[in-house]
């Protein structure tokens, strides 16, 4: 009777938001993202959270990083479907995430912890509550001998292969919550900060993941591992969140059915703790030699928050 009183009350509150188009493009970009830093996830703050993986965004001084970080799902019973950059009439678009009843289709990316391309075991809802699977959040075992591809894009040279299957088109269609107001800042804040620009990081930010939305420095801020070599679409072995091969991906076959993901969730872990950025980390402008991506792009206007910027630097449109 619980689950059946708590799916009437999403029904409802979906059906009183407008559908947020899976494809819905927010920004065009004629060179590639660079690839996915290699971190791992700190501390849940506290149970019920859930783990949302970082991406490169783009704005006028070029990519920049929005590390992933901890927040409290919109509503009971939803899950996070990532955005992914996509390969179309000659530009990367740019594909924003969305909270739905199912995880749907983002690209076929590798993003870790849960999300290996297709499908998602990084957690589940039970009895009205969200319980992180940290067995594979907090998983953080050095692969030595498996290729790790962290192409960050789909199509396109070197891009990953994937196309949606019939099941995650059906997901595309179900009524969707656009990211909450504290995503939208976190993205805000990293748009404002000089450290996460790709060409100031060179794709290895000092602030790669967050415990806490827009905090980019004390208790709970994780650093990228040393970068491998190559840029978007170079498979490098690295530690990794997990050791998934999703469907789809390193020449499958565009549309390959893919398995929808019922994980067995347990007890919390005892996670990793937190990496800081090293003493002397770069605050403020990037040095005179940083020059940003040359390309043109074209966003949206996004909230606007009021976090105070890991590093100085001009605001990035978005």
């Amino acid at each position: 009777m619980r689950h059946l009183i708590r799916g009437i009350a999403l029904s409802l509150l979906l059906a009183t938001l407008p559908l947020a188009a899976e494809a819905g493009v927010f920004v065009s970009v004629s060179i590639g993202p660079p690839a996915l830093p290699v971190y791992v996830a700190p501390p849940m703050p506290a149970p019920g959270y859930f783990w949302t993986p970082g991406y490169w965004a783009y704005a006028d001084a070029g990519y920049y990083w929005v590390p992933g970080t901890w927040v409290m799902a919109p509503a009971p019973g939803v899950l996070w479907t990532p955005g992914y950059w996509g390969w179309s009439g000659g530009a990367y678009l740019w594909h924003g995430g969305y909270w739905g009843p199912h995880v749907g289709f983002y690209g076929g990316i590798n993003y870790g912890f849960g999300y290996g391309g297709a499908g998602f075991n990084g957690g589940a809802w039970q009895g009205g509550r969200y319980v992180a699977n940290t067995t594979v959040i907090n998983n953080t075992t050095i692969v030595n001998n498996t290729t790790i591809n962290r192409t960050s894009f789909n199509g396109g040279t070197g891009g990953v292969v994937a196309t949606p299957t019939a099941e995650q088109a059906h997901f595309a269609q179900e009524q969707h919550i656009p990211p909450s107001a504290e995503q939208q800042q976190h993205e805000v804040a990293a748009s404002h900060d000089t450290t996460m620009r790709a060409s100031y990081n060179h794709g290895s930010p000092s602030v790669a993941a967050t415990a806490k939305p827009g905090v980019f420095y004390g208790k709970g801020v994780v650093a990228a591992h040393a970068p491998g070599a190559g840029g978007g679409g170079a498979p490098h072995p690295v530690a990794m969140h997990e050791n998934i091969t999703p469907h789809g991906i390193g020449g499958a076959q565009p549309g390959h059915p893919a398995t929808t993901n019922h994980p067995t969730v347990g007890s919390p872990g005892h996670p990793a703790p937190a990496s800081h950025p090293p003493a002397g980390a770069p605050h403020g402008a990037p040095p005179a030699n940083a020059h940003p991506p040359q390309a043109q792009g074209h966003a949206s206007e996004h909230a606007s928050g009021e976090h105070a910027p890991h590093g100085g630097g001009d605001r990035g449109r978005r």
